[in-house]
């Protein structure tokens, strides 16, 4: 028995959130997605949203406005292309885990969340609210920064340090990279290439195509004097990536890209969607 994919996306209404939507929107009408907009109410941030409209007491009949609002206009636009619900949420409780457990509950397939991107990330890449979600969740995640608008990606870059989940992820990418026909580079980037590097290599290649059945995917193994996730995002720039996508597991790209000292240096990478597999 099938059952529906579901993406839930949560939104504070900013500016941030509502490019969360655009993404969350466009692949619940590749997905043929149940799609779900939900918000955790914040006291702050409602009484700035409404300003002159906040009386006190109207908190939940703004809310409920503002997401019947939104749900109208994602529906009105992506239920002709696919999309197949659209539905608003919201229920009081500490952000982060309120989200999670909501998702959780629903037993959605992706998070697609908003972030502030390079401010959001000039500390360390876990302690905000996006990247406490990506820290936490077990559900796969989209992160989408800011002043990031949906485009139709035409290079996703799957950063992979040679672990035998890859093989399960990359199917989530291909599935995903079908949508738009896009080309998929799997990159491996060491400061060194060394023998064993150029053979782990190999036997990637060798072992993942089996698995991919998709003849746009480019196997790339390339080296960087400086840290590796330096060099993954130099990769990124000249190749024109549009999508970095990473598999969440400890001591891997995930960990690398976004330790304190390697977040002050970059920001392509917090400039472009970063698709975060949990799953595999």
């Amino acid at each position: 028995m099938s059952t529906t994919f579901k993406i839930v996306c949560p939104t504070d209404f900013s500016e941030c959130s509502l490019n969360a939507v655009e993404y969350a929107a466009k692949l619940g009408e590749m997905y043929k997605a149940d799609l779900y907009l939900f918000h955790v109410p914040d006291k702050e941030d409602y009484q700035k949203l409404s300003a002159n409209e906040f009386h006190s007491g109207d908190q939940y009949s703004f809310i409920q406005k503002k997401l019947d609002n939104l749900v109208e206009i994602v529906s009105q636009e992506s239920i002709p292309k696919g999309l197949k619900s659209c539905q608003g949420e919201y229920k009081e409780g500490k952000t982060v885990s309120t989200i999670l457990e909501y998702a959780e509950n629903l037993r959605a397939e992706l998070l697609v969340v908003g972030t502030e991107g390079v401010n959001d990330f000039k500390q360390n890449f876990i302690g905000t609210r996006a990247s406490k979600l990506v820290e936490k969740s077990e559900i796969d995640l989209l992160v989408v920064p800011r002043k990031v608008f949906f485009k139709v990606p035409r290079k996703f870059v799957f950063a992979t340090d040679y672990l035998e989940e890859d093989k399960i992820a990359i199917q989530k990418v291909v599935e995903m990279a079908k949508f738009w026909e896009s080309e998929i580079d799997i990159v491996h980037v060491s400061t060194k290439i060394k023998a064993i590097d150029k053979s782990l290599h190999i036997t990637m290649v060798q072992e993942i195509k089996p698995f991919i059945k998709y003849d746009k995917v480019n196997f790339i193994l390339k080296s960087y004097r400086d840290e590796p996730g330096l060099g993954l995002e130099n990769y990124l720039i000249i190749s024109k990536g549009d999508m970095l996508v990473t598999l969440s597991k400890k001591k891997t790209w995930f960990d690398q890209i976004f330790s304190s000292n390697l977040s002050r240096k970059m920001s392509y990478f917090i400039n472009k969607p970063l698709l975060v597999i949990k799953k595999s």
